[in-house]
């Protein structure tokens, strides 16, 4: 025999070795799809976006239990490995990602899934509690803090410094400034703590203002 073939006798049978039981891959399943319905919550309570996305979170667990699958199958056959090497090797996603965070729960979804796969389940969850405890203190951080756009329509140079003065200590930046004729357009971003919108009354009892308009902005911003 040569040693070719002793090595391949060697690797197949170090694969034929690593077949899983019934009851292991039910476990791993399970525990994937447990994990991916983790994702999805997380995912809803935490998400900061514009537009939320019910079919993403969905797909968030499906992710889970496709990559344990994948991960099961895999690790069980040399000859099915390659050809889902082969097979992944031609797919090309064209989803555009609007917000980086969701590549986190992606990541997430998809290494769940492998080491759910793989058998690592005490892996598995420490890594889940570590990212929910990490999402939470970092939201739970930024949840006090909101950004409003405000857009107000004033008369007369002088009442575009009252206004400014109206925000009080607040950190504010003016956005721009549009003169239309007599009128004055301006749009300043708020940053406001809670929901302390004492500024919006104030600047509404100004003479020559003619509206206030709030408009909450949720994009990522400096605090």
């Amino acid at each position: 025999m040569s040693v070719k073939d002793i090595v391949k006798k060697s690797f197949l049978e170090n694969y034929s070795s690593a077949s899983y039981e019934v009851m292991d891959i039910a476990i791993a399943l399970v525990l994937a799809l447990l994990l991916g319905i983790l994702i999805y919550l997380v995912y809803r309570r935490f998400y900061a976006g514009v537009i939320y996305s019910k079919s993403f979170a969905i797909t968030l667990i499906g992710m889970c239990v496709l990559t344990c699958m994948v991960t099961l199958a895999i690790s069980t056959n040399v000859v099915i490995s390659l050809g889902m090497v082969g097979a992944l090797s031609i797919v090309r996603f064209r989803t555009a990602i609007k917000d980086p965070m969701d590549l986190l729960y992606l990541f997430w979804a998809i290494t769940t899934g492998i080491t759910a796969g793989a058998g690592m389940y005490i892996l598995t969850i420490v890594s889940a509690l570590i990212m929910i405890i990490m999402i939470a203190i970092f939201y739970a951080r930024a949840s006090n803090n909101k950004v409003y756009i405000a857009v107000v329509h004033y008369e007369g140079t002088e009442t575009g410094d009252e206004v400014l003065r109206a925000f009080g200590k607040k950190k504010y930046y003016v956005k721009s400034k549009t003169l239309r004729g007599d009128i004055t357009e301006l749009a300043v971003e708020v940053n406001v703590k809670g929901d302390d919108l004492f500024f919006e009354e104030k600047i509404s009892k100004i003479d020559k203002v003619k509206d206030v308009t709030l408009i909450q902005y949720n994009g990522e911003y400096n605090s």
